[in-house]
């Protein structure tokens, strides 16, 4: 086949579209604020086997493809000799039409691998494997070499606040051309109602903040301790990754009986978790305030829903889905008390359901302090809805609700190092967007007026609202 897929113009379907991002968004730079890559393979710039190794494992994105295609676990997770499970993707792959990954798998093929003749299929996989397969054992195709391809002047991964954080602090030493930051996210801190992950976590915990704890006061300057020490280690955001924000109304007396109640082995109840679970998080807050990061809550996820499954493959393997939860109430509760003693920090809120977009858009309208230009974000497409349809929708609600002028644009959210087409992806959305907005009359014709705002979007926001220490 000879006819391209993925062409220079993909996604773009009108004339100012086509300039805005060739001429405005194509070549910025890319600060991912927002990733799950391993700090230890970047650290020590891991070089992959073969395809397998570097875009099927860990990507549950793509076996959970598979498994609606009723590929057998062993070709996913499971036994299969590398080869089998890259064959089995690409049998898998045309049957992926209209979902993201048909998209996002060509485009990765383009992008670094220079592959745009050809559709990924069984009847194509062995040379796609091969010609892949010689690219990464060059110095370009390495963790780092595949980061620096993309011009990533950023990024930012998610760590425990237990981490010791030795692979950021080799990466800066090396003094790699890209800063490769840590972001604290403390959830198993609040897993209170959890003993199997609590338990070990608060072990690791005092170990780590080198550090006895007996009481609630102890337990939040521990994580104080850890907050200090990743910010020391260029640390400037934290993030939650929870079913919803939690703010109920508590004692100080109520959580040191809970607490002690957990030490004791004693079982918490929802309502202990619930009233737990408001005051770390609150305490949180006032620390992200104290230090001047970004917060950023993912809010909505409902996960390991196949219990089968997570009894043997673990979190995090594609049994995950859109929640249903209240969202509203709880997050206006929760940032109107930072908001009180006016130590709300700086804020990006993401939401899994469809369903929440506006309400999340309008939410962030109500703590604008009138002082930090887009202080408040409604965090781009997450998961779920970081296809085009959902990076649509994102945009119109922030268009709708708030100023999209103020975004701070993409993020990755992923765990693998052929993921940045993403970015590419969002800009080529919007900038069709916003192009046809231009040739329906919708938005004026001034390049002077819309331009910036690409611009600003796609990498400025993002450098001026985090304290990176970019230019």
């Amino acid at each position: 086949m000879n006819k391209q897929f993925i062409t220079d113009d993909f996604l773009l379907f009108s004339k100012t579209a086509k300039e805005l991002y060739h001429t405005v968004a194509k070549d910025l730079p890319i600060i991912d604020y927002h990733c799950h890559l391993p700090a230890d393979e970047i650290a020590s710039d891991r070089k992959f086997g073969n395809m397998t190794r570097l875009w099927l494992n860990g990507d549950h994105y793509k076996w959970r493809a598979m498994r609606a295609a009723g590929v057998e676990e062993k070709y996913i997770t499971g036994e299969a000799a590398d080869w089998e499970k890259f064959l089995a993707w690409a049998k898998t792959v045309p049957l992926t039409l209209r979902n993201p990954l048909y998209h996002w798998t060509h485009m990765e093929l383009k992008r670094p691998f220079g592959i745009s003749n050809m559709l990924l299929s069984e009847t194509t996989a062995e040379q796609i494997y091969n010609e892949c397969n010689a690219l990464l054992q060059t110095p370009r195709f390495t963790a780092r070499g595949l980061i620096e391809q993309f011009n990533v002047r950023v990024i930012c991964t998610t760590d425990d606040p237990t981490d010791k954080l030795e692979h950021h602090q080799k990466t800066a030493k090396d003094k790699w051309q890209v800063k490769v930051l840590p972001t604290f996210r403390p959830d198993k801190g609040m897993m209170i109602d959890n003993p199997a992950v609590f338990k070990p976590w608060f072990e690791k915990l005092q170990a780590a903040a080198d550090t006895a704890i007996s009481s609630y006061s102890q337990y939040i300057e521990a994580i104080k301790k850890r907050h200090d020490y990743f910010h020391a280690n260029g640390c400037r955001l934290s993030d939650h990754g929870l079913e919803t924000a939690y703010a109920e109304t508590y004692s100080d007396d109520e959580i040191e009986k809970i607490f002690q109640s957990a030490l004791s082995g004693k079982e918490i109840t929802v309502e202990q978790a619930l009233k737990f679970k408001s005051a770390v998080l609150y305490e949180c807050g006032l620390m992200n305030h104290g230090k001047g990061w970004v917060q950023q809550f993912h809010l909505g996820p409902m996960r390991n829903n196949n219990a089968r499954m997570f009894r043997a493959l673990g979190p995090d393997t594609g049994f995950d889905s859109i929640g249903d939860f209240e969202q509203g109430r709880p997050l206006a509760k929760l940032l109107s008390n930072l908001n009180d003693s006016d130590r709300l920090a700086k804020t990006i809120i993401y939401n899994i359901n469809p369903a929440d977009n506006d309400l999340f858009a309008a939410m962030t309208g109500n703590f604008q302090d009138g002082k930090t230009k887009g202080k408040m974000q409604f965090g781009s497409g997450w998961w779920f809805l970081d296809q085009k349809d959902g990076i649509e929708k994102q945009l119109s609600s922030l268009s709708n609700m708030g100023l999209l002028s103020q975004f701070v644009g993409m993020l990755t959210d992923s765990r693998s190092f052929v993921s940045y087409p993403r970015h590419d992806y969002f800009r080529r959305v919007l900038c069709n967007l916003i192009g046809n907005d231009v040739e329906n009359g919708l938005v004026p014709d001034e390049p002077g007026l819309y331009k910036p705002m690409i611009e600003n979007i796609c990498y400025n926001n993002a450098k001026n609202y985090f304290d990176f220490g970019i230019e």
